[in-house]
């Protein structure tokens, strides 16, 4: 009996038995896809990580990066930003980080493209106005 009668606050939880059919179930698609088509675990755990660092270097580099920076600047920002794709590796597996790092990927290009054209067309017109002076 405990200090508080017949009624048990803290309970234990039974184990969950984790079978490789349930672990690919809560598994996001292209993560999942990946793990069922590599010959091993261990060489479909490095491809996600490869993915992930790619993918996290091409957003940094389409949105936050700065052209300015020295080359010992951009190799300390490139070795944290590896060791955070270690951990976001880990969140991979469960939710859907590659998806979400595609689509940033698309949504910046897009938007850096449409500026390169717009500042294109800014400097033609800005020539064309000189021109006719």
């Amino acid at each position: 009996m405990n200090v508080l009668g017949t009624l048990n606050l803290i309970q234990a939880s039974t184990p969950t038995i984790w079978t490789e059919g349930k672990a690919f179930g809560m598994m996001s698609g292209t993560t999942r896809y990946i793990y069922e088509h590599m010959p091993s675990y261990q060489s479909a755990g490095y491809v996600v990580f490869i993915l992930v660092f790619i993918l996290s270097a091409i957003v940094f580099k389409l949105g936050f990066a700065k052209n300015d920076l020295s080359l010992g600047k951009n190799i300390i920002i490139y070795i944290f930003l590896f060791l955070g794709c270690i951990v976001l590796t880990f969140l991979a597996l469960f939710l859907p980080m590659i998806e979400g790092l595609v689509v940033a990927a698309l949504i910046l290009i897009i938007y850096k493209t449409r500026l390169w054209r717009e500042k294109r067309e800014q400097r033609i017109r800005e020539r064309d106005k000189e021109s006719v002076n």
